[in-house]
């Protein structure tokens, strides 16, 4: 399932870079993050709570960053499963950050999840909508943010 959109920020694009890769920014961020560690300087893990449908799972994983190019490009992948085993998931996520002038940053992604198990019968539709909510939940919080420290 491929999961994409993009947002825009009002930042400096290295600022936005630099908060982005910080486990503390992204977790005050993004909805349902209840953890998100640092291992080392590619290797983020991370625990996350979402209602899908009926389903309440918690994912732990692990993202690793495979190509960085900093400030505009990364590119990283990560695996997965909830802890009450209802399925597991793999990712594979690009992010572009570009200059649009006035001080704005577009942020683009694109996802290639795979799930498997009870969270994989919710199909596309469903999960690319949650994606969605998730996706504006996140913009909102890091724009406050953002503000605090631009």
């Amino acid at each position: 399932m491929i999961i994409e959109g993009s947002f825009t920020v009002k930042a400096p694009i290295q600022k936005l870079w630099d908060m982005l890769l910080q486990p503390e920014t992204l977790a005050a961020c993004l909805p349902g993050a209840e953890k998100i560690e640092k291992i080392d300087e590619t290797t983020y893990d991370a625990v996350m709570k979402q209602k899908v449908g009926p389903i309440k799972v918690k994912l732990a994983f692990r993202n690793k960053l495979t190509n960085i190019q900093p400030p505009t490009h990364l590119e990283l992948e990560g695996e997965g499963e909830d802890v009450t085993k209802l399925g597991h998931i793999k990712q594979k996520t690009i992010v572009d950050l570009k200059e649009v002038g006035d001080g704005q940053v577009e942020v683009s992604y694109k996802s290639d999840v795979s799930m498997v198990g009870k969270l994989a019968m919710f199909g596309d539709r469903i999960m690319k909508s949650k994606a969605k909510d998730v996706e504006k939940e996140f913009t909102k919080n890091l724009q406050e943010k953002m503000k605090s420290v631009v």
